[in-house]
Order: C-alpha cells, then structure tokens, then sequence
C-alpha cells in the first residue's frame, strides 16, 4: 500500500517520511486514533516505503520486489499480532499466525479499513472477547531474535495492542524498549485509556484524528460507486469514520436500533420507571458484549451532541431527521452540572462491558445514576 492511495491525514504522512529520509525512525511507534481514520492502512505504507528499494521523497514505487510482496501483504519480514481467541477453526492455543490467511483476506478484500467487530465476524468469535496472548507474546521474541529475510528493517505490526492481556505485556517490555536493530514496532490503538502505562511509556505517539468531511466524501468516492449525493449524505452519519461510512453505503445500517434504545431508556430514567428499566436490562443484556460497547459509545455521542447544541455550536451536530429532534429536546436536561459525570458513568460502563463485567449489574447501576444526574437542574434555567 502507497501513501497517495489513502485519503487525508497528510501532516502525519509527510511527518513518517521525513523520519526515513532524515534516517529518524523510532523502533516503537504507537499510532493513537479513532476507528476508520486509516490507522493501519499508513502503517503498512510506512513499512513499505521504509523498505522499498527504488522509494522517492514522496512514496515507494509500488513495484520493486519488496514492494509487491508488501501489497499482497506476504513479504517475510513483515509480521502481524492481533486480537484472537479460540474458534471453531482453533479450537486449541489460538495464536496470531494461525489466523494469517484471514488477516491477508481483510486487509486485501477491505484495504485495511476494518474495526475490531468486522475482524471477530471475519474469524467467528461471536461474542467472545478477542485477546493479544502470552503466547503471540513469545512468539513476538522469538520472530524478531531471527536475521531479516531480505529488507533492511524486520516490521512488528500489533494491531489494537489495548487487548493486549496485562500479565502477557512484561513478556515484550524489554524488547519493545531494546529491540533488535533495525526493527521496526508500529503499535496501533483506538483506546489510550485501555493502553498499558508500560507500553505507552515506551512508545512515540503518532496521533491521528477523524477524517474531515471532504476528506471522507474523497475516500468514499475514490473506494466505492457511491454519487457525490450519496457521499455527503453519508459523511453526516458516519462522523469522520470511513470503516463506517464504507457500511452504510453498503448495508444501509445506521445507528437507528442504538437510538431507539437509547431514547426510550433516558425517557424511563427520567421517569424513574424502575419497573421499566428492568425489563430493559434483559433487552440490553441480549445484545451481546460487541453491541453493548457500541450503546454506550452513542450514548457518549448524543451527550456530546447535547453540550455542541446547548453552545450554539450546531455544525458538529452530525444528524437529522427525529435524531435530531431528540437531540434538541434532550439538551435542556445535559448541562455543565452533570455532562462530565454522565460522561465518567457511560465510559465506566464501556471499560466495565470491555472487562467482561456482569451486563446486568452495569445496565441497573448506569440507569440509576442516569436517574440522579438527569434530576440536576441547571442554573441557567
């Protein structure tokens, strides 16, 4: 993959090839951003363009030896960890190469635009919980004790390296702090909060943001046949996230079932309906661990939507339609007094969901401090 093939975040871009061209590269980057902001998809240009043999200023060339084994992504210095767990396929020690082929499918069918649900429905996990092992950390030492086959630099990719399970990370300390020379780690994360202070400390941050709305309308236009109308009016949805911009083109799935739900449980907590509430907590916990992640994070977005409105500030309001009613009904009841702590008990949550907490118990205690924080009135009205 080439830099000009992907769509904006152009400063990091250009920031990446300064590092090689000035012979600057950090053995252990950590590229920090939202889903869809094209995270891993610079991360294989970068290694491509570091061990391209025929590079310009501006991008490899796309067609020396290395660069064509980087593309069909089998170059064997090139190497991936990521999120497993047992399969039906694995039914035994899962480990990141066992998975490879369909790694390779994603990457290729997808052009590294994916999240983590798209990769766990991609190798069958279901509702389980997809980790970066023990294991997969052995063999993260014992790949990169070996000679690179035929590049100048051996490339670690650990991909959303915030599942990396905490009494498996002392196994990389050392090694991500004194790698092997000429080795390249690029760590990729959409959570720095769920990050281990151990390997955030040992890593430069590469901080990516959401793509701009042009930049959005361009990358959806230059992937798929979507018409320019489609394009713009996708760009509202999707928020800057182009995994997710690409899906509703393709599926017509929106945050529709997110916001029926969400409605109708801040409507009971309001009410104080407990009755209600606890026929809910039986719908939410139904849903799955994936989709009870997702519910929490439009619960965070309609707040933060809430807080632009009451501010005048409307042109981050990215909806329409009754969402956009709701939203201008719900703001009188999301003010300064009480935005933060909603927003510190729907993260809780999220971490809680992502800890494997008891669904019942997170739904129950969230709706009740719902309860008590929509009560606050605010001093303005």
């Amino acid at each position: 993959m080439k830099f000009r093939d992907i769509t904006g975040q152009e400063v990091i871009k250009e920031r990446l090839r300064r590092s090689v061209r000035d012979n600057r590269v950090s053995h252990a980057q950590l590229f920090l951003g939202p889903e869809g902001s094209g995270k891993l998809a610079i991360a294989l240009a970068y290694a491509q363009y570091i061990n391209c043999t025929q590079r310009t200023d501006d991008d490899s060339c796309g067609i020396c030896s290395s660069c064509l084994k980087y593309e069909k992504i089998i170059h064997p210095d090139l190497h991936f960890i990521y999120p497993v767990a047992k399969t039906k396929e694995v039914e035994d020690k899962p480990l990141s190469k066992l998975f490879l082929t369909h790694w390779r499918n994603m990457i290729i069918e997808k052009r590294a635009v994916f999240g983590l649900q798209d990769w766990y429905q991609q190798i069958g996990l279901e509702n389980k919980q997809g980790i970066i092992n023990a294991e997969d950390c052995n063999e993260i030492i014992r790949t990169l004790s070996y000679k690179s086959y035929e590049s100048e630099y051996k490339v670690m990719i650990i991909w959303m390296v915030e599942k990396l399970f905490h009494a498996a990370a002392p196994k990389i300390l050392k090694i991500l702090e004194e790698p092997p020379d000429k080795t390249l780690f690029i760590l990729i994360s959409e959570q720095a909060d769920m990050v281990l202070p151990t390997i955030l400390s040992r890593t430069q941050l590469v901080k990516f943001s959401r793509l701009s709305d042009p930049q959005l309308v361009e990358a959806l236009k230059t992937r798929t046949s979507c018409t320019d109308n489609d394009a713009n009016q996708v760009k509202y949805l999707a928020d800057g996230n182009l995994n997710a911009a690409i899906k509703i083109l393709e599926t017509g799935e929106t945050d529709q079932a997110n916001f029926e739900f969400f409605r109708l449980w801040m409507r009971q907590c309001f009410r104080n309906d407990i009755r209600e509430i606890s026929r809910m907590t039986s719908d939410f916990t139904s849903l799955g661990r994936e989709k009870q992640k997702s519910l929490m994070a439009y619960a965070l977005k309609i707040i933060r939507f809430c807080i632009h409105n009451r501010i005048g500030n409307h042109q981050q309001i990215r909806t329409d339609g009754d969402e956009l009613k709701f939203i201008r009904d719900f703001t009188p009841f999301i003010h300064p007094l009480n935005a933060n702590r909603l927003n510190e008990e729907f993260n809780k949550a999220y971490y809680n969901i992502e800890r494997n907490g008891n669904a019942t118990i997170i739904f129950m205690d969230l709706s009740l401090q719902s309860m008590k924080w929509l009560k606050i009135k605010s001093k303005t009205t």
